[in-house]
């Protein structure tokens, strides 16, 4: 899964990074937070990986978004 994480900077402002690559910075919240969703609504339609969108919490990390393709339902055989 490819993990695009908001991280909050001393002076407040936000940065969005994925692994230890910093893509934007200097953003406001809401806009970081809609930025990085769509960043990893893009990667997940391009290359059709599992993608997230997480933001440390106070006791936890956050998921604010995830993209995967939904698992192919099991074929159950007839019972006669």
């Amino acid at each position: 899964m490819v993990i695009y994480s908001l991280r909050q900077s001393l002076d407040g402002d936000w940065s969005i990074r994925r692994e230890s690559a910093t893509l934007f910075s200097q953003l406001r919240l809401g806009p970081a937070i809609q930025l990085a969703r769509e960043a990893a609504r893009d990667e997940h339609n391009r290359s059709g990986r599992a993608t997230c969108v997480e933001m440390p919490g106070p006791a936890s990390t956050i998921r604010l978004a995830q993209y995967a393709r939904p698992e192919q339902p099991i074929e159950q055989s007839a019972v006669a």
